[in-house]
């Protein structure tokens, strides 16, 4: 499966959120809504205990489910991980890679990043690849350099055929769960960079194809006026996507900027 750009690709992440009983319930109204949603690719990313029945409910959807982790070997003495035959074995389609709290919490960088999207890959998962600046870098002028070796680094190695396969989610820590949320002007500004450096490293029609999510207290007021922009192509949401109301009121206001845009 490669991912397309053509319609809007909203996910939302669940974090360390929601019993298996709670997020049934959570999802259930997102089944019974799917068939609405024909003109975007809808995930869902619940914690590691609901993944089995999560997935069980949404199999005759249209919705997909991804995974928050995974570590990048196959099998071995590694207490506590999670493999990616694993998630592949009980039908997860995504997982979210290098998310700033496991960069912030859990010691990830740019290199394990990259071992995880290759190990992915390699089991026929789809990478959601998370990166953006701090405040403070952005204060610091050291917004693009940051954003650029996130990149350049969670990439190295992969062919073109490889990175057709990988979404990119460009989150401005600053603006995660924090209700702050870059301007469409300013989300818009680095997603331009962002294409622009995937051209240089894949070429025009590798960036032109590329998916780049922009993430950060995404609710459904701004959905509209975010995803109106040229370069970004859907949003990875955390708090809003834990109500189904909020959630499924985004999800129809990138349906809608979408076909505005195109």
């Amino acid at each position: 499966m490669t991912p397309t750009n053509t319609i809007p690709f909203i996910a939302g992440n669940w974090k360390m959120h929601m019993t298996i009983s709670e997020s049934l319930d959570l999802v259930t109204p997102f089944v019974e809504s799917s068939e609405k949603f024909t003109d975007s690719e809808v995930v869902v990313i619940p914690p590691f205990t609901a993944l089995h029945e999560v997935i069980k409910m949404t199999s005759d959807s249209s919705l997909r489910v991804g995974a928050q982790n995974l570590f990048w070997e196959e099998k071995g003495a590694f207490t506590g991980e999670i493999s990616p035959s694993m998630l592949k074995d009980i039908g997860c389609t995504y997982v979210v890679i290098g998310h700033s709290e496991r960069r912030q919490y859990f010691g990830e960088t740019n290199q394990t990043v990259n071992k995880k999207i290759k190990s992915a890959l390699a089991c026929g998962l789809i990478p959601i690849m998370c990166f953006g600046e701090s405040l403070e870098e952005r204060e610091k002028g050291e917004m693009t350099a940051k954003v650029e070796s996130q990149i350049v680094q969670g990439v190295q190695d992969l062919s073109s055929d490889d990175f057709k396969r990988i979404i990119l989610a460009y989150e401005p820590i600053w603006a995660i769960g924090t209700g702050l949320t870059a301007t469409p002007d300013q989300a818009q500004e680095v997603h331009a960079f962002i294409r622009a450096k995937l051209e240089e490293i894949y070429g025009n029609d590798s960036a032109d194809c590329a998916i780049i999510l922009y993430g950060g207290s995404v609710k459904p007021a701004n959905t509209f006026s975010l995803l109106s922009e040229k370069d970004i192509n859907g949003a990875l949401v955390g708090g809003a996507s834990l109500r189904s109301d909020s959630f499924i009121s985004i999800i129809k206001e990138a349906i809608k900027a979408n076909k505005e845009k195109n």
